[in-house]
């Protein structure tokens, strides 16, 4: 078993599929290993987001474990492998306060919704704790959560913005917040509220513990 950790420092096509066949062929050379020892070895499990969209063979492999591709975040986006209309988790929030003065759309979503993870701060583009949807979730671009603490997060523009963020942003109005980390993200609550084509809301239960 195996888990290509370091596939989330590459962002390129050719580096992720060499990264992945690396991964696919030396755990598959172990196990073969095992079994020329006279063991066992039924099972040959690899995986990272990266490596499982990016592999060009699974020869040999009889498991792929890939858990973000589900959702897909900010992290991966950076990495290449998604676009952004693929990011499907969010944490809706609501605007409850400014701060004029220091351009702050003040929310109710800290870092107890969105997770401490900074993922992208290592990427080429730092989404801060997340980026600013609108809450039928089109990007606002430049709209980033880029301080946080337990019980609010702090929304601001992009440098040379003009907008009266109390006229785009009034109190009581719903925005969306994508994660860097979906996984971390999603680890703060009990429940996904899931949206059909339809527009209809279903209520996923998630399973908690290790």
């Amino acid at each position: 078993m195996t888990h290509a950790g370091s596939s989330y420092d590459l962002d390129t096509p050719a580096a992720l599929q060499a990264l992945a066949e690396q991964e696919r062929r030396l755990c598959v050379s172990a196990a073969e290993r095992i079994r020329q020892a006279g063991l066992p070895c039924a099972d040959v499990s690899i995986g990272s987001t990266p490596t499982a969209l990016s592999a060009q063979s699974l020869h040999g492999v009889t498991e792929v474990r890939a858990g973000v591709y589900v959702f897909f975040d900010l992290v991966m986006h950076n990495i290449g492998v998604c676009q952004a209309d693929e990011l499907a988790l969010s944490v809706l929030t609501t605007v409850i306060g400014h701060q004029q003065d220091k351009g702050w759309i003040i929310v109710d979503a800290g870092w107890m919704a969105m997770s401490r993870d900074r993922g992208t701060q290592r990427q080429s583009e730092d989404f801060g704790y997340g980026q600013v949807c609108s809450e039928s979730g089109e990007w606002i671009d430049g709209a980033r959560v880029t301080g946080a603490n337990q019980e609010h997060g702090i929304i601001t523009l992009a440098a040379g913005s003009e907008a009266d963020i109390s006229e785009r942003f009034p109190i009581g109005s719903r925005l969306r917040i994508l994660p860097n980390h979906a996984c971390a993200t999603g680890a703060q609550f009990p429940d996904y509220h899931a949206c059909d084509s339809e527009g209809a809301i279903h209520t996923w239960s998630r399973l908690h513990g290790w």
